[in-house]
């Protein structure tokens, strides 16, 4: 399964997953349809698979024109978000499985940025390999997605999912936010020097015009504010003293940055 990552519109990113023996493709989020049309012509491949996350428009703007091409391709989405997405056919809860080209997909349910937010993670096939998580806008690099639907408590339920992960998880998150949330990171967390460090590869890698996506958890785990609620330097940043708390109020402080 090879991954193809398409920016598209100001900051998204849509994934196009191929089989080149079956000459099949799978899409996740597919913001809008030309681009992943064009892919899809150069690689030969059928599209037989749209994997959204969530309901919102940049994520699924593309559905109908897709199927329009592909009549036969099936919609995936959350159950929550059922009557939300063009065209959905599936409705996935938590622990069901997907499957594209010999790989089986988990899905996590990850509500918080939405009411009916769903994640994918590809486990890996073979030793030395690495997992493939297609995280919508719940988790980010360097941050993680706004509350429009849902609670702190949901959030960090959520995050902790994905968090749990294997540390070599690629985290194909759906925005280029990387650099802002890494300088709000560092408003909150500037004596981490993975963080420091982070930050300016980061900062040379936008400069070439480079994407910061995939990221991988382990990463995460030590640059990510919204990932260490239980930090204490965080917690005493913040002026809280327990996790929900911690992480509200960091994600306040970021929704004003």
């Amino acid at each position: 399964m090879q991954v193809n990552r398409i920016p598209v519109l100001s900051d998204n990113y849509i994934f196009l997953l191929h089989d080149p023996q079956q000459h099949t493709a799978a899409v996740v989020d597919p913001a809008v349809a030309p681009p992943v049309l064009q892919l899809l012509e150069e690689l030969g491949a059928k599209l037989v698979s749209i994997f959204n996350t969530h309901h919102h428009s940049d994520h699924v703007g593309g559905n109908r024109q897709l199927r329009q091409r592909f009549p036969e391709v099936c919609i995936y989405g959350g159950a929550e978000d059922r009557g939300r997405i063009p065209g959905q056919q599936v409705f996935l809860l938590e622990g069901d499985l997907v499957e594209f080209a010999g790989r089986v997909g988990e899905v996590f349910f990850v509500p918080g940025h939405t009411r009916g937010h769903i994640a994918y993670y590809f486990p890996p096939v073979g030793e030395g390999e690495a997992g493939e998580l297609f995280c919508g806008d719940t988790l980010f690099a360097g941050g993680c997605g706004r509350l429009f639907e849902g609670s702190p408590a949901q959030m960090v339920d959520s995050l902790s999912k994905l968090r749990a992960l294997p540390d070599a998880t690629r985290v194909w998150c759906a925005h280029e936010y990387t650099l802002k949330n890494l300088q709000f990171a560092l408003s909150v967390d500037g004596e981490n020097p993975d963080l420091q460090t982070r930050y300016h590869q980061v900062q040379e890698a936008r400069s070439r015009g480079e994407a910061t996506v995939p990221s991988q958890v382990g990463i995460e785990k030590l640059t990510n504010p919204f990932l260490r609620w239980e930090q204490p330097s965080l917690q005493a940043a913040v002026k809280a003293k327990e996790p929900v708390q911690t992480f509200a109020r960091l994600r306040g402080r970021k929704d004003q940055f």
